[in-house]
């Protein structure tokens, strides 16, 4: 005689997070509108960088040019070196500052992730405390330059904003929930030290956590500027988001001085500023790293975002 089969129970876990058809719909729409204003200014900035000079003085900004021409591409790459050199070091600034970043990171929070670690709840407290309180600006300025001598050098834009206390703790939370204890005091009861446990367990399991916070600190420095406006003078030096400041900076000095724009002066920067479809141009150029870089990081990003917010 056949088994009458049970009933299968659905936990009320289940029922609480079961999404509906029609919420599932709004989120839909919700997110469809969000991913549109996103992706709309992009578009429109690509579009004025390929517009003509003429169209754009008779019809406007338009999503769609009417006439089409990569003349301030092509500009780009005729024009002195300082696009180069700003391209170069926003390069090496972003790569560099996310690998040690991030293995910095990395090992702070293995660190507190250790149970029987004795000194685990001060260790807490000094990133959480930074958080709560900071020293300014001027205390900083006068580390970074009398103490540090960091001023004009790219050492002070590799250095600064390298450790996050909130990534430490996604960090930490995320090998909490993703690497069993047991699999790391197996390894020591086999011998392997710290370091040992560190390179061969935590950091092949944790690549979806690392790669979240690699993909943070990767944007986070790609587009900061303010630190290289305040300590960067040398020309070979300033990344390319600094340089798009101060072209923006002097262009609205021109505009907001117009009797200085009538000078010999004033007409001689204005002759050198780049027109609006180079510095289109130049935006589109500075966000496109960020944009092929996104899709590889994508399937860690979902998951090690999800992962490590769970607080443990």
């Amino acid at each position: 005689m056949a088994r009458n089969k049970e009933p299968v129970v659905e936990d009320s876990f289940s029922k609480i997070n079961r999404v509906k058809p029609a919420t599932n719909a709004l989120f839909i729409v919700i997110l469809t509108l969000f991913a549109v204003t996103t992706v709309l200014p992009v578009i429109l900035v690509f579009s004025i960088s390929i517009t003509t000079p003429e169209s754009l003085t008779a019809n406007g900004f338009q999503l769609f040019p009417s006439e089409i021409s990569f003349t301030s591409y092509q500009s780009l790459f005729k024009t002195g070196s300082q696009l180069l050199d700003s391209y170069k070091i926003t390069v090496i600034v972003a790569v560099v500052s996310t690998f040690l970043g991030v293995m910095m990171m990395a090992m702070y929070a293995f660190v507190l992730a250790q149970k029987r670690f004795s000194c685990k709840k001060f260790y807490t407290f000094i990133p959480f405390f930074t958080m709560l309180f900071s020293g300014g600006l001027v205390p900083s300025y006068i580390i970074n330059v009398n103490v540090l001598h960091l001023y004009d050098t790219i050492w002070i834009l590799i250095l600064t904003s390298l450790v996050s206390p909130f990534n430490i703790v996604v960090l930490r939370t995320f090998i909490n929930s993703t690497i069993p204890e047991e699999m790391m005091d197996a390894a020591q009861i086999d011998g392997a030290n710290e370091f040992t446990v560190f390179n061969r367990i935590v950091l092949p399991l944790g690549v979806a956590g690392l790669a979240t916070i690699a993909l943070f600190l990767f944007v986070g420095k790609w587009n900061e500027w303010f630190t290289a406006m305040l300590y960067i003078e040398n020309p070979k030096l300033i990344p390319v988001q600094t340089m798009l400041e101060r072209i923006q900076k002097k262009i609205d000095f021109i505009r907001n001085n117009s009797s200085y724009a009538n000078t010999p002066d004033g007409m001689t920067l204005l002759k050198s500023m780049p027109t609006e479809q180079t510095r289109m141009a130049i935006l589109i150029i500075s966000i496109f790293p960020i944009l092929c870089a996104y899709p590889f990081f994508q399937k860690y990003f979902i998951h090690g975002l999800t992962v490590g917010s769970v607080k443990g």
